[in-house]
């Protein structure tokens, strides 16, 4: 199950950039219009990549692990951040929304199977279209593997990342009452959804900064103001998911329902040191999936572009295109 891998591949071998053959805003319902672009070759094999946050976007670095003469890359921005509009809407905006939306564009772009490529959030919501729609994915490579547990939550809005990282922990937690400091999603929300822009981002930009202060293994706990409108975007989409809880029904879902996946290939790729998503959550879901494989990186944190992550992410792909 645990496989340990080193920095087999230099980030500079990364595939060049490539532009998109196909850009397009998909009208998928309830006032959204959803960002889908297409790079790559036109009849390969074809990969969604399913990006982080909620509320991160999808940006062109990200074609960059799939060599272009095997691989349809395919990027979408998930309602209301990127370039989906309207902007930083959270209203029809859920988990089972944005399945429904991956199966929309799987059967726009006339795609029997694909492989499910995600990080973070985006492992989350791969996991979930994959256990809704078993028949029509190919393979799962996930990183930074986050399962959308009330234990996942309190480690990282409940002081147990704070007590590794008391600087930035100190900064997020010093905008909110001490009544309050209990329950600093809930509070968080109160202002991301105040109704007041100015408010909103002033917790947004501080919300943003939390997460991203954590992100890489060589990070000095100091990060520059994130921009207003991107910090507002993805913080009030993630604080939405987070307070709602995923908007699934019960703790623990993803690995309640793994029967659903247990026949579909899987590779895990996990930093060792994820500060946000701990390895613990890759672990547990690695032990309960028979086909899935784990790789540990050594001297890695969260962020897709660590060094030893990425290498691993290309070897990977490359390895499922050679089959």
């Amino acid at each position: 199950m645990d496989k340990n891998s080193g920095q087999k591949r230099a980030v500079h071998y990364l595939y060049p950039p490539v532009a998109p053959f196909d850009q397009r805003l998909m009208e998928v319902g309830d006032g959204h219009r959803i960002y889908v672009e297409q790079s790559g070759n036109r009849n390969g094999l074809p990969v969604i990549v399913v990006h982080g946050g909620p509320g991160g976007g999808s940006s062109p670095a990200m074609r960059r692990y799939f060599d272009p003469s095997i691989y349809r890359i395919i990027l979408f921005d998930q309602r209301g951040c990127g370039r989906s509009t309207p902007h930083a809407s959270v209203d029809a905006n859920t988990t089972w929304h944005l399945v429904a939306d991956m199966e929309r564009i799987r059967t726009a772009l006339d795609i029997e199977s694909w492989i499910v490529f995600g990080g973070s959030w985006g492992a989350t919501l791969s996991l979930i279209y994959a256990q809704t729609h078993p028949e029509h994915v190919a393979c799962l490579v996930l990183r930074g593997v986050f399962t959308m547990t009330k234990a996942e939550l309190d480690w990282f809005y409940g002081g147990g990342a704070g007590h590794f990282w008391p600087e930035p922990w100190e900064r997020f937690v010093s905008l909110i009452p001490e009544a309050e400091r209990h329950d600093l999603i809930q509070a968080y929300h109160a202002r991301l959804f105040s109704g007041d822009h100015a408010t909103e981002v002033t917790y947004a930009r501080a919300w943003a900064s939390w997460e991203n202060a954590l992100a890489s293994i060589n990070s000095s706990g100091s990060v520059g103001e994130p921009m207003a409108e991107y910090a507002r975007a993805f913080s009030r989409l993630e604080n939405h998911y987070f307070v709602n809880s995923g908007f699934l029904d019960q703790d623990g879902w993803i690995l309640n329902h793994i029967d659903r996946i247990r026949h579909i290939p899987g590779i895990i790729v996990q930093g060792r040191y994820d500060m946000i998503c701990p390895p613990k959550s890759a672990h547990a879901l690695a032990k309960l999936w028979p086909n899935a494989r784990l790789r540990m990186i050594h001297n890695a944190g969260h962020a897709l572009s660590e060094p030893g992550i990425s290498a691993e992410l290309v070897q990977v792909m490359d390895e499922l295109a050679a089959k």
